[in-house]
């Protein structure tokens, strides 16, 4: 039996840096869904316990994240290459893709998008991930570490701690929800496992269509 092609897409910094963000943001949704409804939620012990935890795990996320931003612009500086749609993804890509996710999938079609190590995400992707990691999670972590850090007097200066409670909460619940979606669209490769697979290996099967 001739075995499949291999394309090697992600490299050993970019799958470490996954699978930490994926555990550090999932627990911060456990916690802060402690802190937020204590009375319904008690996973970690305590709330004291839950507070801590968020806390620590969200000094974490952050140095990830900027390891990770470090990683695309200084290192491999393919950030603008991998993340912002261009002008065929806006104009066609995205209703191929949303079409291939909504209807195509289902009647056995082959995904639109072949992805190599220069575009490695389809339109769709394109355009989720480059608002979620360059605006959503900057500002969550940032209003979260506001919560932490910053003194009384400041947080009046930016309308109150509520205001800032408010805005870290209804981002995060955004987040939350974009999880549940992500962790589903991983699951639509060749395979239930494919996508899933190249993560921890770094290697996806090129799929030949007939």
């Amino acid at each position: 039996m001739e075995k499949p092609k291999m394309i090697y897409l992600n490299p050993l910094a970019v799958r470490i840096w996954h699978w930490i963000h994926a555990i550090g943001i999932t627990t911060l949704c456990i916690t802060g869904a402690q802190i937020r409804f204590p009375e319904y939620i008690n996973l970690f012990g305590s709330y004291r316990a839950a507070v801590l935890v968020h806390d620590y795990t969200g000094i974490f996320v952050c140095i990830d994240w900027l390891l990770w931003f470090s990683y695309y612009v200084f290192i491999d500086k393919s950030l603008i290459k991998l993340y912002v749609p261009t002008l065929d993804d806006l104009k066609t890509g995205v209703i191929r893709q949303m079409l291939f996710y909504g209807f195509n999938y289902f009647r056995g079609k082959p995904n639109p998008h072949h992805p190599t190590p220069d575009n490695k995400f389809n339109p769709m992707q394109k355009g989720a991930y480059l608002m979620i990691m360059t605006a959503l999670v900057p500002i969550v972590l940032l209003s979260g570490l506001l919560l932490l850090l910053i003194t009384q007097k400041w947080m009046i200066a930016l309308g109150g701690v509520k205001i800032v409670v408010g805005i870290h909460f209804l981002l995060a619940c955004s987040f939350a929800a974009f999880l549940f979606v992500h962790m589903y669209l991983a699951t639509l490769g060749h395979t239930f496992w494919a996508h899933i697979i190249t993560m921890i290996t770094g290697w996806e099967e090129e799929v030949e269509e007939h």
